[in-house]
């Protein structure tokens, strides 16, 4: 079984710029413009964007089988009722947020960094 991810698999070998890979560029640029011009009209775009990360970590929780329905998610981000999973969810988020706040930040995930992030998911010093 292959990983996921390995630095030596960058650059990678095969050439990207195909024929299929290009042909799909002017509709990917389209549908861009088209999200960009309608997340624009929306008065406050935080309200779209901030769900992102909530719903990334959701999923990513469910396959730890940390499972909870958005409707949980929603309700414990107003403070209406948390259940255990919610909480851990929204811990994972909060350390999503936390880590891209750093890359833009800095431009870079250091170990310092990864500790900090560590500590935000887990909410103590445990290392």
């Amino acid at each position: 079984m292959q990983a996921i991810w390995q630095p030596s698999l960058l650059p990678p070998s095969e050439e990207l710029e195909t024929r299929a890979v290009l042909k799909k560029l002017p509709g990917a640029h389209s549908a861009l413009a088209e999200l960009k011009g309608l997340v624009s009209a929306i008065p406050n775009e935080s309200i779209l964007l901030d769900t992102l990360p909530l719903q990334e970590a959701k999923d990513s929780s469910a396959i730890e089988n940390i499972i909870t329905t958005h409707d949980e998610l929603y309700n414990a981000e107003l403070h209406l009722g948390e259940t255990q999973a919610a909480k851990e969810v929204q811990r994972y988020a909060s350390a999503l947020r936390l880590g891209t706040r750093l890359v833009k930040q800095f431009g870079f995930l250091s170990t310092n960094h990864i500790a900090q992030i560590q500590e935000e998911l887990k909410r103590d010093n445990g290392g």
